[in-house]
């Protein structure tokens, strides 16, 4: 697609108007600087300041700057921030508006937007009401077309893999278009006169204009959903004749893009010219230079298909000549075989051979059938002598007689061990008894000894245990202590705290 630019023209008054400068306000000399007398309300205030803003600026500004905050409120409202290097412009853009954008706004983009500045009393600032939302650098509907594009492709609707082929012979084919255009001629004379024998049915939409996109997406899923009422169809087109970005909009529609990819039925896209490239093109299935180019490519030529009938139909008049002849040929061979000019010698040997076999079969099978006569003759008289149900009987008893000895001998048994055990029950709690009174008689005597030998006894007896405070260790001799050295002198009833004065000096008494 060429790349399409938008110029923004201003009126000659507003290019020839000089920057705004209060100081040139047209009010009275003698008022400009003074105030009412007494205090001002806020609500004053804000008045003073929407009248003296009204009345300067002009009722339409544009202004050039980059979006920030951009939000879209759930009443179709939009709040955004115009900003530059150096300052921010609060802007509002109703739903009304709004709905005319063929873009979506977003943050970090530079526009250009056409209003009026206004003050909003309630929250005593100034913002621009914005009527009018333009990117600057590159035209609204190109914009709009590559985040559509790039949205579509991001979520697969332009997967190969997803595109379906186009049959080969169609029979029914619906083409979704202008009635009145050039383009619905083109393709029927087109398909009329490549494939007469196909039956075609025009569904009339709008193809540019507001409310065209809606249209076509709703033939585009009524055909699809009552193909079977129609007798079923085989492939649509979809499309239009050459035009404008604006002319052919409706066919870069969401809308349209996402009943394209929806639709089950083989779907050619054939809108404008080869140079124009729209949305639906890329969902389609298959995408066509123009309306005529995808009548050729629906459907194929019937005097190709003729003359390819024509070729195929030679080819198996000859291959069905050769098979038949090398048929023939088989079937002479056959016949003047001599198994066909004599079929009853034939016969007559295949008895001969069965009956020689038959012969063979009973010379063979007689004796082996004797011998195993006299075989089954000889086991009799064995079976008899042995007499195995008496041999099983004598058996049974034998049994029988060890399974009353073995019940005996376990139950003899089972009453001894239950007298043993009763022995041990009462033996056991005397037993018992007598090992804890020795082992208390030796614990009475381990605990009087213990105490004979510790060291509360020897303390009873005027010792004392002296140790460093500093990591209780023992004092054994007067070498390991210094001067000013704290000790804790343990005695029988508690212990005491000293420090050592003079560890050097002399005994006193000699």
């Amino acid at each position: 697609m060429h790349p399409v630019g938008f110029l923004l023209f201003l009126p000659a008054t507003m290019t020839r108007r000089a920057p705004f400068n209060p100081d040139r306000v047209a009010t009275p000399p003698a008022s400009r600087h003074l105030q009412p007398p007494g205090p001002l309300t806020v609500s004053q205030v804000t008045a003073m300041v929407k009248h003296a803003i009204q009345s300067v600026l002009p009722s339409t500004i544009h202004v050039v700057g980059e979006i920030s905050n951009f939000k879209r409120h759930s009443s179709g409202h939009l709040y955004l921030t115009l900003k530059d290097a150096s300052s921010e412009l609060g802007c509002v853009m109703w739903r009304s508006a709004a709905a005319r954008l063929k873009f979506t706004p977003t943050d970090g983009l530079e526009v250009v937007a056409s209003g009026t500045v206004e003050v909003f009393e309630r929250a005593g600032r100034y913002q621009l009401y914005i009527r009018k939302l333009e990117p600057r650098g590159v035209g609204a509907l190109e914009l709009a077309f590559r985040q559509l594009r790039d949205k579509l492709q991001h979520e697969g609707l332009f997967d190969p893999t997803n595109k379906k082929q186009l049959p080969e012979y169609p029979r029914r084919i619906v083409i979704v278009t202008s009635p009145t255009g050039a383009a619905v001629v083109d393709m029927l004379q087109t398909l009329e006169r490549r494939y007469p024998c196909l039956h075609i049915l025009v569904y009339p939409v709008r193809v540019q204009g507001e409310g065209a996109a809606g249209e076509i997406a709703k033939a585009i899923r009524s055909v699809d959903t009552h193909q079977a009422e129609l007798g079923g169809v085989d492939v649509m087109i979809v499309g239009r004749g050459g035009g404008s970005l604006e002319d052919l909009w409706a066919f870069n529609e969401e809308v349209v893009a996402r009943a394209i990819y929806a639709c089950r039925i083989p779907l050619i896209s054939a809108v404008g010219h080869e140079v124009d490239v729209t949305i639906a093109d890329l969902v389609a299935d298959v995408r066509a230079a123009t309306p005529t180019a995808a009548a050729e490519l629906a459907v194929p030529d019937l005097q190709d298909v003729l003359a390819g009938l024509g070729a195929t139909q030679n080819r198996l008049t000859r291959a069905t000549r050769a098979k038949i002849d090398l048929a023939g040929a088989r079937m002479t061979g056959a016949i003047q075989r001599r198994s066909f000019a004599e079929p009853a010698t034939m016969v007559h040997r295949r008895e001969q051979i069965v009956d020689e076999l038959a012969h063979r079969m009973q010379r063979s099978l007689g004796p082996r059938l004797h011998k195993l006569r006299r075989w089954l003759d000889a086991t009799e008289s064995v079976v008899q002598r042995i007499a195995p149900h008496v041999h099983l009987l004598r058996r049974t008893v034998a049994l029988r007689e060890v399974e009353h000895r073995m019940r005996w001998a376990v139950a003899n048994r089972t009453s001894t061990h239950a007298q043993h055990v009763e022995r041990l029950a009462d033996l056991i709690p005397t037993a018992t008894q007598h090992r804890l009174t020795l082992a208390q008689t030796r614990l009475e005597s381990g605990r009087t000894l213990l105490q004979s030998v510790s060291h509360e006894r020897v303390l009873a007896r005027g010792f004392s245990i002296t140790r460093t405070k500093k990591g209780r260790r023992i004092v054994r001799t007067v070498a390991g202590l210094k001067d000013h050295q704290r000790l804790i002198t343990q005695l029988v009833d508690g212990e005491f705290e000293s420090q050592t004065v003079n560890v050097d000096q002399l005994e006193l008494f000699e």
